[in-house]
């Protein structure tokens, strides 16, 4: 089984501990609505934790697989996109999930892209709310 394989599973049963496995120590995470990318293992896997609370019928519906230039590093990896759709806030999403590999098969890239834009900022929304709750960031001064 490959990792996007086994990420796909961890996902679909909502199960951190098998995430944890997957992960590199220095992941990054670049989200579409934050501009700097999370970084660290532990801080991905809370964004996680608040991810599959926030996704309403999220299930993966296609996947390509090959070798893409990295954000970090611009070296080549081994590299999976995992086209995906789920609602969040009542608002259908629309994405893909493109992952990044190291030498030894775990996720040190992860790149979320979504459409469309009234998706986005409910996503965006969602997922600050739920950082926040959980510690994760600070509550947006308004």
């Amino acid at each position: 089984m490959t990792t996007a394989d086994r990420f796909r599973s961890a996902v679909d049963h909502r199960d951190l501990a098998a995430l944890d496995d997957l992960f590199t120590e220095d992941i990054r995470f670049y989200s579409p609505v934050k501009f700097t990318p999370f970084e660290g293992k532990a801080m991905v896997l809370g964004l996680f934790g608040v991810l599959l609370r926030t996704f309403e019928d999220f299930r993966y519906v296609g996947r390509y697989t090959g070798t893409a230039h990295t954000s970090s590093d611009d070296t080549s990896a081994p590299s999976a996109v995992l086209v995906f759709r789920a609602r969040v806030g009542g608002k259908e999403i629309h994405g893909i999930d493109q992952l990044h590999f190291d030498d030894d098969g775990r996720i040190k890239e992860f790149t979320v892209m979504v459409r469309p834009r009234s998706a986005v900022q409910a996503l965006g929304e969602a997922v600050l709310a739920g950082l926040v709750a959980d510690g994760l960031a600070p509550a947006p001064n308004r």
